[in-house]
């Protein structure tokens, strides 16, 4: 049986839905902290909530293979981690995989110790474990791409610094590929997109598919965070947002290893392709 953790949010749910599509939705369960918002999912759902770990280990029951989707509260990971990994190795999971981030090992991303110390927690737990070092999220940046068309401009701090993102829908074809596929014990992955790109780029394609002019400003690290915080976002999350396109513009998110492709068996989601599905 499968199981697969944060099964409710924007990742999650693409997962789950690609288990579906090879035919294992009878053989998969949903982990969410609230079950009542997975009843659309079309699989069985479990109570799964990392901050009561009383929780955690019944979920598990009867589960071979554990997608682990880390935890959306920064600050907080490492400990719900931990307790999910002790709950599956008490329940007899036999295989566990972890979302974590592109270059966890060596990366100066704020987010990269949460996921460095899962994965070595992770390693020393006596599971069969898979590491899918995924990249930021191509819909981080096309996400916006509204306030752009509206303002005329693209705005961040990532310089000319190449961007290997990925989509969420890849991603999560390429976790339940591995998920579901011998082979894969012990193995780390990088993953992003085949073809990298700037925000210059993301702009230019923006403006040719729009018809309308948008050009990209960047902007130094503590501006670009004082307009996200004018756009409502706390100020950690800002200052967080702002440190990991600084980080972009040195490389944090550049990979040309095109590991996610072959996981996939095809090639990753274009960039004409991500604006193209953000304009619709």
């Amino acid at each position: 049986m499968y199981a697969v953790t944060g099964a409710t949010g924007q990742l999650g749910r693409l997962i789950i839905a690609a288990l579906k599509e090879k035919g294992l939705g009878d053989q998969t369960v949903a982990l969410a902290r609230d079950p009542a918002k997975g009843t659309d999912l079309g699989v069985t759902t479990r109570p799964f909530d990392y901050d009561k770990p009383e929780t955690l280990e019944p979920a598990l029951k009867g589960v071979e293979k554990l997608l682990l989707v880390s935890g959306s509260e920064v600050g907080k990971r490492v400990p719900q981690h931990k307790a999910v990994i002790d709950a599956a190795v008490r329940a007899g999971v036999k295989h566990l995989v972890y979302t974590s981030l592109l270059h966890a090992d060596t990366s100066e991303i704020v987010l990269a110790p949460e996921h460095r110390e899962t994965e070595s927690a992770l390693k020393a737990s006596g599971l069969d474990y898979t590491i899918l070092r995924n990249s930021w999220y191509t819909e981080n940046y096309t996400g916006n791409l509204g306030g752009a068309l509206a303002n005329g401009a693209i705005i961040g701090s990532a310089g000319q610094g190449k961007l290997n993102t990925a989509n969420r829908a890849d991603l999560a074809q390429a976790a339940a590929n591995v998920l579901t596929a011998d082979g894969h014990a012990g193995r780390i992955y990088e993953l992003g997109n085949d073809q990298p790109y700037t925000l210059a780029d993301l702009a230019a394609e923006a403006s040719r598919q729009s018809g309308k002019t948008i050009v990209y400003t960047d902007l130094p690290k503590a501006e670009y965070a004082k307009i996200l915080e004018g756009f409502g976002l706390p100020a950690p999350v800002a200052d967080m947002l702002a440190d990991s396109d600084a980080k972009a513009a040195e490389g944090a998110l550049a990979d040309d290893s095109g590991t996610l492709g072959k996981l996939l068996g095809r090639p990753t989601q274009t960039l004409d392709q991500a604006v193209a599905e953000a304009l619709k």
